[in-house]
């Protein structure tokens, strides 16, 4: 099960070669890879390329058709290892995962492939965000391809350019026997356009023909002398062919503008085109169709640098404005070497103008052109200016020609207020909306399986002091925020249990208290069950390690994994982490089968802080992840009710007149269903709480309110669709009962106030 399912959109696949092809930048990936004839796929998801593998699983009878091979690897090193089918032999493959912190995964193994060289193409499908969107830190992959030497495409952003990308990529990398990096932005995954198809093509050459005729080179096995050899080949021979397949194909694009323009350009990564030509149109410098009048040079092949490219397009310009996101400022410091070595004077501007770090946003790249127009050429600033003082005294008085002082004295002054406009723009408009919207910090879904989990460490903590806690990548990651603030470290996927090895020497060392560390099932299986749990059985570890199984890999979009409950017509799932943590050596484990019994948890958290058992304590919490569940039971619901089924579901509410105003529910768990409401009684002016229409009767925030006793201000609803007669029966039957109960109450209220009444007249 994924996050979005695209078994109808990959029907796409199949499409003729002249066929327009319109959808999403991740299917277009997919059907260039077919293009291509790739032999095999494989990746682990991650965002923003999360869906790459949703589509790439739900084209399985397409992938198989083809004789092309899918797989979703355990890891992004296990991926990035697969390609050694591409060392020795013409297989084309494709992996893809999250960069930065994918590649830093795979790293060891891409080093390897990169000093060896590939046959076959071998194209590395990075999903890159530089700014807020979906990055966990600020890196770029270009770093990685310098290191190593791999070619790194970075196309603009809309389908034709993206789908010529991974036709490119293979052919590079076929032509220099090298990996290839093609870095999507969050943009280009998700974009919408279209594009002309090409025929979907079999593997030219098979993982069965590699298979049935084996063959062995030494020399592309990384070890002295031939890692030597590797390295003098990646500088006489790789280089050059790659300088050369990239001008041959003219991979980079050169734009010369509107021809009156010829001392000034402005050198972007392909990524940044749109960005960028948005930014010059409201300069007035550009057009809706992205022409530019400003000399451009695009760089799609983002590593490396084509000296000839760049003597071609500086030469005769007094200064250019070099694009690219983040530092360092790679570009701009090579493209001043090129620069020195080529004697040309040509001034590069960059993060003088533009920030050293952040998103490029338009607002933020018109600025920056702005800034550099201003110190080259301000009189293209001052010819936008000037036309619409004219247009605009034309309009008012035709008859009257605005004199040259009058005109210098209002381009100054429009100068003026744009550039005021430009300070305050931004920090006024987000002051404001600060005002209205207060600040939604990431956190966990309704009735997500793990909150109660949380909420039980945290009653657990009061009893027995404050632990360290190392935590993990996922959606358990949210424990670090408020109400829980658990958590003091997170090092990577699956490396919780590992980050706290070094606390073992406390207990060595007579320390009265255990470290702990938090893990999803998805990073069990990605990387903690050897360099963690194993690692800790190996070493004796005294800590206490607690893994939260959801049933889903859920913060990458609800892939399946080992342990997943489901059973996959493609993968072998049902394999429980019990077996695998027992198998390693553990032999203190305790399995809570359903997270929000807070007391059950209470009590394994409780037992494996005080156990004096040596070795490592596993605390295994499993309850299905609430979204993917509501996922799915959701369309069988609809679908029951619409065939007159009968259907029960269960509501959580508050009882305003028994709530206290404590709020311990939401203190504790912190659901986003709970919020606050009015009394309703002047007696009580402080709020109570309440239940939206979000809550997915999970019963946790009753529970937790007094350590798994229900609040007795909490109630459970049933709503019954397709009601029987006999639930009408019942229906009616409570009806005439709380009818009567209120009717009594009533004529006690009547009674008592007559009694108060008949006191007071006989009162003296």
């Amino acid at each position: 099960m994924a996050e979005r399912s695209f078994v109808k959109e990959v029907e796409q696949l199949r499409v003729p070669a002249g066929t327009v092809f319109r959808g999403e930048g991740i299917l277009a990936v997919t059907k260039a890879l077919l293009e291509a004839g790739v032999g095999y796929v494989t990746g682990y998801q991650g965002s923003p390329i999360s869906h790459l593998m949703d589509v790439l699983s739900d084209a399985q009878p397409i992938l198989k058709e083809l004789g092309v091979y899918f797989e979703p690897a355990a890891s992004e090193a296990a991926a990035a290892a697969a390609l050694s089918a591409s060392v020795n032999y013409p297989v084309r493959g494709a992996v893809t995962w999250k960069s930065t912190v994918g590649t830093n995964v795979a790293s060891d193994a891409l080093a390897n492939l990169a000093s060896g060289g590939v046959t076959g193409g071998a194209l590395i499908i990075v999903g890159e965000d530089y700014g807020e969107g979906s990055s966990i830190m600020q890196e770029r992959t270009h770093a990685f391809a310098m290191k190593s030497q791999m070619w790194l495409l970075d196309p603009q952003p809309n389908l034709p350019a993206i789908v010529k990308a991974v036709h490119d990529g293979f052919e590079l990398s076929e032509a220099t026997n090298t990996p290839v990096m093609l870095e999507l932005r969050i943009r280009s995954c998700h974009l919408h356009g279209s594009f002309i198809t090409e025929e979907n093509r079999r593997p030219a050459f098979t993982l069965k023909q590699a298979l049935e005729n084996p063959v062995r080179d030494v020399n592309r096995i990384v070890l002295p002398p031939a890692s030597f050899l590797h390295e003098k080949e990646k500088i006489h021979e790789r280089w050059p062919a790659a300088v050369k397949f990239i001008q041959e194909r003219q991979l980079n694009e050169f734009h010369d503008g509107d021809g009156e323009i010829k001392d000034v350009g402005i050198i972007m990564l392909g990524g940044m085109a749109n960005n960028t030509l948005r930014a010059l149109m409201q300069l007035d410098l550009a057009d809706l169709f992205g022409e530019s009048r400003v000399p451009l040079y695009i760089l799609n092949v983002a590593y490396p640098l084509v000296e000839e490219e760049v003597r071609r397009f500086c030469e005769g310009k007094k200064a250019v404005l070099v694009v690219e996101e983040g530092q360092p400022d790679y570009h701009e410091q090579h493209l001043n070497t090129i620069l020195a070595r080529l004697n040309l004077n040509t001034k590069v501007h960059g993060k003088d103008v533009l920030p050293m770090g952040g998103d490029y946003t338009v607002d933020v790249l018109r600025k920056g052109v702005r800034a550099f127009l201003q110190r080259q050429r301000p009189d293209l600033l001052e010819r936008k200016t000037s036309a619409t003082v004219t247009r605009r005294k034309e309009e008012v008085a035709p008859a009257a020609a605005p004199t040259a002082e009058a005109l210098a004295a209002e381009r100054a002054a429009q100068a003026a207020a744009q550039a005021e406009q430009d300070k305050v723009e931004v920090p006024e408009i987000a002051a404001a909306i600060g005002k209205l919207l207060p600040p939604r910090p990431p956190g966990l879904c309704v009735g997500c399986p793990e909150r109660p989990i949380f909420s039980a460490y945290k009653l657990v903590e009061q009893e027995l002091g404050v632990h360290h806690v190392s935590s993990d990548i996922g959606c358990h990651l949210f424990q670090i925020m408020p109400p829980f603030e658990i958590g003091a470290t997170t090092m990577g996927y699956g490396l919780g249990v590992s980050s706290a090895s070094a606390f073992s020497a406390g207990a060595q060392l007579g320390a009265s208290k255990k470290a702990v560390a938090f893990m999803g099932d998805g990073g069990f299986w990605h990387n903690g069950l050897t360099s963690g749990i194993g690692n800790a059985v190996f070493n004796k570890q005294n800590n206490v390690f607690v893994i939260v199984d959801n049933n889903y890999s859920a913060a990458t979009g609800g892939q399946d994994i080992p342990s997943s409950r489901n059973t996959n017509p493609n993968r072998s799932t049902l394999h429980p982490i019990e077996a695998a943590v027992r198998g390693v050596g553990v032999t203190w484990v305790r399995f809570v089968g359903r997270t929000y019994d807070v007391n059950a948890m209470k009590q394994a958290l409780h037992d494996a802080l005080t156990s004096e058992e040596p070795g490592p304590k596993v605390v295994i919490a499993q309850s299905e992840c609430m979204l993917n569940r509501q996922r799915r039971e959701k369309p069988l619901a609809r679908a029951a009710i619409k065939n007159g089924e009968r259907i029960l579901k269960e509501r959580f509410g508050v009882d305003a007149a028994v709530c206290s105003g404590d709020h311990a529910c939401m203190r504790v768990s912190g659901c986003p269903s709970l919020t606050l409401a009015p009394s309703g009684d002047a007696l009580k002016p402080d709020p109570v709480a309440s239940v939206d229409e979000d809550c997915v009767a999970c019963g946790h925030c009753g529970e937790v309110a007094d350590a798994a006793v229900l609040c007795p201000s909490f109630y459970k609803a049933h709503k019954v669709n397709n009601p029987t007669g006999w639930d009408q029966w019942l229906a009616g039957l409570r009806a005439s009962a709380v009818g009567w109960l209120q009717g009594r109450r009533e004529r006690d209220r009547a009674a008592r106030q007559l009694y108060a009444a008949t006191i007071d007249e006989v009162r003296p």
